[in-house]
């Protein structure tokens, strides 16, 4: 079953249930996913359902901060509840060592020298990892590994 698929069963069964959360997050998603594809003019693939996915949670984890820093823990409340059901859709997370080897492997692949070939090396790792990484976690990784081999 295709995600898309996977989100309209997920609906239905929510507006049955009455889990008024997760339907009007569903939506939300499908809303999205549906922008996706009329901007590309053709139907999306998994790969491209993922990165939305994957936007929008990126978009609930930054509210969630700036929602914090205006003391606002109703609204930081709601949208940590919209991440976990969007996260329920994403694939898991890589582990942090998972992410290391990943990057080491990216350095060595373009033969990285240091700090000044971040963009080349970001490039690779975030190919290699595909949604199972946050872009500002691979980022930390490859500055810290890059800062060391300039010493």
């Amino acid at each position: 079953m295709s995600l898309i698929q996977q989100l309209d069963e997920d609906l239905k069964a929510a507006m049955r249930s009455g889990d008024t959360l997760k339907r009007d997050t569903v939506r939300l998603l499908r809303g999205a996913l549906k922008n996706a594809e009329i901007e590309s003019r053709e139907p999306l693939t998994d790969e491209a359902v993922l990165r939305v996915l994957a936007k929008e949670a990126k978009q609930r984890r930054d509210s969630i901060e700036e929602y914090k820093k205006g003391n606002r823990q109703d609204l930081v409340d709601r949208e940590q509840a919209e991440l976990e059901i969007i996260a329920s859709y994403l694939p898991e997370a890589m582990s942090a060592e998972d992410l290391r080897q990943i990057v080491r492997e990216s350095i060595t692949a373009v033969g990285a020298q240091g700090p000044s070939d971040i963009g080349k090396v970001m490039k690779e790792a975030l190919a290699r990892v595909k949604g199972r990484a946050d872009g500002s976690a691979v980022n930390a990784v490859v500055r810290e590994m890059l800062s060391g081999l300039a010493g």
